[in-house]
């Protein structure tokens, strides 16, 4: 059974939404730890399709290095949960997609520690014409809780470049 998305992530979503079409602009996401979360929360608000490019769920390395063209140099020097992982990622989903801004999240949701990082250990990245942004973050909870929550500081985070002039809602 879907989950359905807690109010600030559907707000969030919406005002998202909102903001790329008043620019006319587009949008891709390239996703590890939220695991096509974020695209799922994007598509749900009605009218997405006039934003929305697509979604690449980049799990596996290989996903990052192949599809989303992560140099494997860049890998083996700072692993997939880096800060210039996340870079990578967003840069690749925007080019991949033809998107004018693509947001990336990477890191670790747990149980377990990946890289010696500890749950919580998370990178988001917000690729569009100038430049890219990256956030890095140390979330608390379970596994269910850092990824909604990372989803929210993503949407928050590309709201923020969209919308300069206002806070984005957290």
């Amino acid at each position: 059974m879907a989950r359905t998305p807690r109010p600030d992530s559907a707000v969030l979503a919406a005002s998202v939404q909102d903001a790329l079409v008043a620019a006319t602009a587009t949008l891709g996401t390239a996703e590890s730890l939220t695991g096509g979360r974020l695209a799922a929360l994007l598509t749900s608000v009605p009218g997405a399709s006039r934003s929305f490019r697509g979604g690449i769920v980049s799990y596996a390395t290989e996903v990052k290095t192949d599809v989303l063209g992560v140099p494997l140099a860049l890998v083996e020097e700072h692993g997939v949960v880096s800060a210039a992982c996340a870079r990578a990622m967003a840069e690749g989903a925007r080019r991949v997609l033809g998107a004018t801004y693509a947001v990336s999240t990477t890191g670790v949701a747990g149980p377990d520690r990946q890289e010696d990082q500890p749950p919580g250990t998370v990178f988001v990245a917000v690729a569009g014409p100038a430049g890219t942004t990256v956030l890095s973050l140390e979330l608390t909870g379970g596994r269910a809780a850092i990824q909604e929550r990372t989803c929210e500081e993503a949407l928050a985070a590309l709201l923020g470049l969209l919308r300069p002039e206002e806070t984005p809602l957290r």
